[in-house]
């Protein structure tokens, strides 16, 4: 009964009872949503949300918010694919994917320094960042759509996993390759959140930076290093989109972060910081992809997704701000910090 109260007590509990009830709504409905095919869609189009969701929890948990991450993959993604063009680059996709990671890191160091050490508030200076990202690659690149991208990047887009097929449709829906990529970055943010000394400061920071000072954490620091992984990572997802859709066009990603920021806060991340799972995360980024990619099945004009989108952001900064309210009541902060670090 202990474990069952502990359960039901949890976010992530009553948004995984809303997902299965979406995804059984939209089976009654069109009978197609747990087709094999349509299963495999929904995760291939998990691949650059959750990626760059992952990155974004972090940032929230750590007390900040990075709308910066949409221009930040889009400059990241463009400079690479262009410059390995330029070069005439017949390799493999893994030295691109490289290249761009570097090259993330070091625009995610431009936020780290400003937000970490210079102390200056994360959504300020994203929301200029994100400005002088998009002016860069829009004057000194002077970005255009290449239709055209190595053939590296080419066959790591096009590669599948498996291929899934509908059996009375005869549609056939293949895994990407880049779910892989996803699936490592899940890992990789999980391990460093719970089994590392920086995934535990982030959390610190997020609940309290002078606390977390106090504590022995180096906030700056911490920080610093937590916008350059939020930098690769989220070039890496730029890469992966970019290869997916077969070209690059340096405005497709722009415009994702109020989605991003929706799923991770459904999700119950705290937006105050300190608490919040990677599981309520995807489960509150896979909601989001479900409503934008499956209205069409329940015979909705996707002329509303923006209202439903609008309406889940609503209900997820509630929830939030529920947990903050009883977050503040007394004796609660340690029991909600102590959830979230789990």
């Amino acid at each position: 009964m202990k474990s069952l109260r502990k359960t039901t007590g949890r976010v992530e509990f009553y948004i995984g009872l809303v997902f299965i009830a979406l995804c059984l709504l939209i089976q009654i409905r069109s009978g197609q949503f747990f087709t094999s095919n349509n299963s495999v869609d929904i995760l291939s189009a998990m691949v650059v949300p959750g990626i760059f969701a992952i990155g974004e929890f972090m940032v929230i948990v750590s007390g900040g918010f990075d709308v910066s991450f949409p221009a930040l993959a889009s400059l990241s993604a463009y400079a690479t694919t262009k410059l390995f063009l330029d070069m005439n680059y017949e390799g493999g996709a893994l030295l691109p994917l490289l290249v761009a990671i570097a090259i993330g890191a070091l625009l995610g160091a431009l936020n780290g320094l400003f937000i970490g050490y210079f102390e200056l508030p994360a959504m300020i200076v994203t929301l200029g960042t994100s400005s002088v990202f998009k002016g860069f690659m829009q004057g000194t690149l002077n970005s255009k759509q290449l239709a055209v991208i190595p053939q590296g990047m080419r066959n790591f887009g096009t590669s599948a996993l498996f291929v899934a097929k509908n059996a009375n449709s005869g549609l056939t829906s293949r895994m990407p390759m880049t779910f892989i990529c996803c699936v490592v970055v899940l890992v990789i943010a999980w391990f460093i959140l719970n089994k590392t000394m920086f995934g535990r400061g982030i959390y610190a920071v997020g609940g309290n930076p002078i606390s977390a000072h106090r504590a022995g954490f180096n906030v700056k620091r911490t920080r610093f290093f937590l916008f350059v992984f939020v930098g690769m990572i989220s070039a890496l997802a730029g890469m992966c989109r970019t290869c997916m859709m077969q070209q690059m066009h340096p405005t497709n990603m722009l415009g994702m972060e109020m989605n991003i920021i929706a799923g991770v806060v459904l999700g119950g991340t705290a937006v105050v910081g300190g608490s919040g799972t990677l599981l309520g995360c995807m489960l509150g980024t896979a909601l989001i992809v479900v409503v934008e990619n499956s209205m069409i099945l329940i015979g909705i004009p996707t002329v509303w997704k923006d209202f439903f989108v609008g309406a889940l952001i609503i209900v997820g900064t509630g929830i939030s701000a529920m947990r903050v309210a009883t977050a503040n009541k007394p004796g609660a902060n340690s029991r909600l910090r102590k959830e979230g670090s789990r």
